[in-house]
């Protein structure tokens, strides 16, 4: 049990916060408005929460300068209430211990390199060529194939595989079930029987960045994969051979992207979006769930595809209304150009 505790002086000090209330009250541990109890901070981002402040029992809540006047007790005013949750909340996050040292079930290539001060899990096998920096973390049964590196305190958390020619980053998080390096989808038509292209490139991961489980992240073809810095990929999203997604972009679970497409910096990628490959993507840009990208985007903004949900009767009608758009709008064009 984490048994860490500040008081709200301490946490309005480190983290820059305006402090409204008794500044001895003491927090071990974070909850939401609604559950959380006496000595657990709370925090209100959403206004369509405010009317949970009055009842909640928080002993301390982070929120905004203009909610201050309706906190319960003891408040510590941020400019982003969310986010200074999010910092204040990895305070009480309990991580494993991961000493230094090689595990005896390990199996390392002569040829590889690995730091002095890394942990090396086990059942991890690591090939020839491949290097692990200062503090790096291979959690049990990682598998880093040939001429991969993974960088100075990045943590493969378990069960994660390096194919080849993988390179990550400073201080990346890999979780569970990922693969990096696997060969892209190269394929060309032969007499009716299809020929796998050579996958000759690698992945390259920026520092900082962030893989969710069971998240595939295919090599290039001739040049690499690329993730810039701070990029973050939720669960189950597949990036085929030839991305590039630049720095400070977000992508939610179940995405899709087809290769050789060009995302650029500080996107948002909702659930379930896909990506035709060979497009570009240009900065700033949110892409709703479930929505399909088939053009490129040159101008920032939030976009959308699909139709909303319906009773099944009326999606019926509209499906067969949408067939007829075309025969419907070369008639009003007709009918238009008869009245000039």
């Amino acid at each position: 049990m984490n048994t860490n505790s500040y008081t709200a002086s301490e946490l309005a000090q480190r983290f820059g916060l305006e402090l409204h209330g008794d500044g001895q009250t003491v927090v071990t541990g974070v909850a939401t408005l609604a559950q959380a109890g006496p000595g657990q901070l709370g925090f209100l981002a959403n206004p369509r929460y405010r009317s949970q402040l009055e009842s909640s029992q928080a002993s301390v809540v982070v929120l905004r300068a203009d909610d201050a006047a309706h906190a319960p007790g003891t408040a510590l005013i941020a400019r982003d209430p969310y986010t200074t949750y999010a910092r204040i909340s990895a305070l009480f996050e309990k991580l494993p211990v991961r000493a230094a040292g090689i595990h005896p079930s390990a199996v390392i290539d002569p040829g590889a390199t690995v730091a002095a001060n890394v942990h090396i899990g086990p059942f991890v096998c690591i090939g020839a060529g491949s290097v692990i920096e200062e503090g790096a973390i291979i959690g049990a049964g990682s598998i880093i194939g040939e001429d991969c590196m993974v960088g100075a305190g990045s943590e493969l958390i378990a069960r994660v595989t390096l194919v080849t020619r993988v390179q990550v980053g400073k201080r990346v998080r890999i979780h569970p079930g990922a693969v990096l390096g696997a060969a892209g989808f190269g394929l060309a038509m032969d007499a009716g029987r299809w020929v796998n292209v050579p996958q000759l490139g690698g992945v390259r991961i920026g520092d900082d960045c962030e893989i969710g489980a069971n998240t595939c992240i295919d090599r290039g073809a001739l040049e690499d994969t690329v993730l810039d810095d701070d990029v973050r990929v939720d669960n189950l999203v597949q990036i085929a051979h030839n991305v590039q997604i630049g720095s400070h972009t977000a992508i939610a679970g179940s995405t899709g992207i087809a290769g050789s497409a060009k995302i650029g910096r500080y996107c948002l990628l909702g659930g379930a979006v896909g990506v035709v490959g060979h497009l570009e993507i240009c900065d700033k840009v949110v892409v709703t769930g479930k929505s399909v990208v088939r053009n490129s985007i040159t101008e920032p903004g939030e976009y959308s595809s699909g139709t909303p949900l319906t009773d099944n009767r009326t999606w019926r009608k509209n499906a067969a209304r949408f067939k007829q758009l075309d025969t419907m709008a070369r008639k009003l064009a007709a009918v238009s150009k008869d009245k000039e």
